[in-house]
């Protein structure tokens, strides 16, 4: 039996026939999908919900590195970080539209694994592909994904509803995406320098997998609402603790004070950041692509998170006249930074 993989050009299908080869492997699920795929745009009912859409645009040698991300994570990654804003804002992801840029140097069956990985993805969180678009790239891959999702009128919650002394509150832990960047990198680098070497990527399980399969918080938003806790703010971090706590503060207004001691981090990203000469405070505060969700609540509200394994009171909201600070493990305070991603910034 022979070994050679298949390769089917793009070519041989063609724009129309890509199409139709995607569309035979989705099926609708939502009741609010009146029609996905096929005619020349979708059809949605909101149901009497208000509708929130937000869109995420992943570019190959920007966002991700195919030499060490698979297609199929790649693929489960470019739906779920479109979710995650959805649920931001306490609403439920229904439909996304998935649109394609790829290079000739893709044959069809990576096209197949990418969306074998955005399927999975709709499939773990109850969502329906209901169109989107394809065309060539002379700049390889880019992966642009808009998501739709609803919301009752009262409960949409935003990045500027936050009050002065509203505790600060995430999920998770933080820093774990960025050291499995690091690790990924790292093997990159020996690989490029000594081709045989096999990669060493024993003990970091979990950080890999906060980087390469990230999740959306959908428990959260359940748990948000069996606590009957309506967030006065919200927002995912995607792009580094310190940025997102400053957009809350900004939206709103505000000042915001974050203790480092209550920072939220993983024992494995703490040793591994060490191990990197890293300090695994600005990991958290700067790394990204946690996806974990930063929302604040009255303190009238705390006992209803207080003690929870799932959340934790980082910090509080202050006047605006007291800027962003962050107190450290001594008691000092410093001016708060945002050193995330940025887009624009030259790397």
């Amino acid at each position: 039996m022979s070994d050679t993989v298949s390769r089917t050009e793009l070519s041989a299908l063609g724009e129309f026939g890509l199409i139709e080869r995607i569309a035979s492997r989705i099926q609708i699920t939502q009741k609010s999908s009146v029609k996905g795929i096929g005619d020349d745009a979708a059809v949605i009912d909101p149901q009497g919900l208000h509708q929130v859409i937000t869109t995420d645009m992943l570019v190959e040698g920007v966002h991700f590195d195919l030499s060490y991300v698979p297609l199929k994570h790649l693929g489960y990654k470019a739906i779920v970080v479109n979710l995650s804003d959805v649920y931001a804002m306490n609403a439920t992801p229904k439909q996304v539209t998935v649109a394609l840029a790829m290079s000739n140097r893709f044959p069809v069956e990576a096209v197949d694994e990418l969306y074998e990985g955005m399927l999975f993805a709709c499939k773990e969180y109850g969502v329906d592909i209901v169109g989107g678009d394809t065309c060539s790239s002379t700049s390889g891959l880019i992966i642009s994904i808009t998501a739709i999702g609803a919301v009752e009128k009262e409960n949409i919650t935003y990045r500027s509803g936050a009050k002065e002394n509203d505790l600060l509150v995430v999920s998770g832990d933080l820093g774990g995406a960025y050291m499995g960047l690091q690790i990924l990198e790292r093997e990159k680098a020996v690989f490029k320098s000594a081709p045989s070497a096999q990669p060493d990527l024993g003990g970091h399980d979990y950080i890999l997998e906060r980087q390469l399969k990230p999740e959306a918080r959908k428990d959260v938003i359940a748990m948000l609402a069996e606590l009957e806790l309506l967030p006065s703010a919200m927002i995912d971090i995607s792009d580094g603790l310190a940025s997102e706590a400053m957009h809350l503060a900004h939206k709103s207004s505000l000042g915001i004070r974050i203790y480092e001691e209550k920072i939220p981090m993983d024992p494995t990203t703490i040793n591994t950041a060490r191990d990197f000469n890293l300090d695994p405070t600005t990991c958290a505060l700067n790394g990204g692509e946690d996806y974990e969700l930063l929302f604040t609540i009255a303190q009238s509200d705390y006992d209803k998170v207080k003690g929870s394994p799932h959340f934790t009171v980082i910090g509080h909201m202050t006047d605006k006249a007291s800027g962003y600070q962050l107190v450290d493990k001594q008691g000092g305070q410093h001016e708060l930074k945002a050193q995330g991603w940025d887009a624009f910034l030259k790397k």
